[in-house]
């Protein structure tokens, strides 16, 4: 007499646990998605394409044909380049020296906000303090104050200074180049303070508990903290943040305008020039085409080489799980 053994039991696999970051990759990595992005991608690069080809091309051509008809008739000349970096005339470009202007503005104008946002960022985060949640919201509730309405106090407070009571307590900057720098600088650190402390508070905020506990155990002190192992971890929203901030300063025209067009082309960026070189009645305008790309240059040096922290520190904060 024999006897079967019952079926055993099929046992499912085990599924992996969905979280939000999980279903947010798949859903970007779908066939869809990448349809999706890869139209957007040709939307965006023809005409920049198209920007490149009239760089080169001779100035009568740019003005009567489009850039399309480069295949058919190739001519190619570095004219326009010329021009827009050397020219001899005033009106002609000199993009030059304003392109040092644009690096010493951009530079300290990044530099300084994410130095002042890291420190406040990680104060609102680990540092506790009366008040504290609330200066958080006044601070995240200023995204949405248009900087336009601090122009004008901010005029007032360069040009005569801070007095209370009689009493003289910061000085007027006046119109010296140094001044005229500093002004930028304050500025732009100014209106970049309210994204900056929002974007690394998410970032310092998640980071594990038992990390900081364990050093506070180790006799280690916010700025040994801060210094050794927070500086470390936020590399990549600092990045990201880095990027945001440089391209803003660096395509700025609106704060340069107003704060460092009183030294001429002694302290004024590339953006204030680019405006100046289609000319007064606008036929020049072969000028922008070699101009736009001569103020690409760096920002997209600066893109490519920090690319990698970008998307990770963009979404810091964003998903949980």
């Amino acid at each position: 007499m024999t006897t079967t053994n019952p079926p055993a039991a099929v046992v499912p696999p085990l599924q992996k646990k969905s979280t939000a970051a999980g279903r947010v990759r798949q859903k970007l990595s779908s066939r869809v998605a990448t349809v999706i992005a890869i139209v957007i991608a040709l939307f965006w690069t023809i005409p920049t394409f198209g920007l490149l080809i009239s760089s080169f091309r001779p100035a009568n051509d740019i003005k009567t044909t489009g850039w399309w008809t480069f295949f058919s008739d190739p001519q190619l000349t570095l004219e326009n380049y010329n021009e827009v970096l050397f020219g001899g005339s005033a009106s002609s470009g000199q993009l030059a020296g304003y392109f040092i202007n644009s690096l010493v503005i951009t530079i300290p104008a990044v530099l300084f906000p994410m130095a002042i946002c890291s420190l406040a960022a990680y104060a609102l985060a680990w540092i506790d303090f009366k008040g504290r949640d609330w200066v958080y919201i006044m601070i995240f509730a200023l995204q949405i104050v248009p900087l336009q309405m601090a122009l004008v106090p901010l005029l007032r407070f360069f040009s005569q200074g801070t007095e209370i009571f009689g009493i003289q307590l910061t000085p007027a900057w006046g119109l010296s180049d140094t001044g005229l720098f500093i002004q930028v600088w304050f500025a732009h650190t100014c209106f970049a303070l309210p994204f900056g402390v929002y974007l690394l508070h998410n970032f310092i905020s998640e980071l594990p508990r038992d990390i900081m506990e364990a050093a506070r155990v180790d006799g280690a002190n916010h700025p040994k903290i801060f210094r050794s192992i927070v500086l470390p971890l936020i590399t990549p929203a600092l990045a990201s943040y880095g990027i945001f901030q440089f391209l803003w300063v660096w395509n700025d025209l609106l704060v340069a305008l107003i704060f460092a067009s009183g030294g001429g082309r002694d302290t004024q960026p590339m953006t204030v020039r680019l405006a100046e070189l289609a000319g007064t009645r606008g036929n020049e305008w072969q000028r922008l085409t070699s101009g736009a790309f001569v103020s690409m240059v760096v920002p997209l040096i600066v893109f490519l080489s920090l690319q990698r922290y970008f998307v990770r520190g963009l979404l810091a904060g964003s998903v949980k799980g």
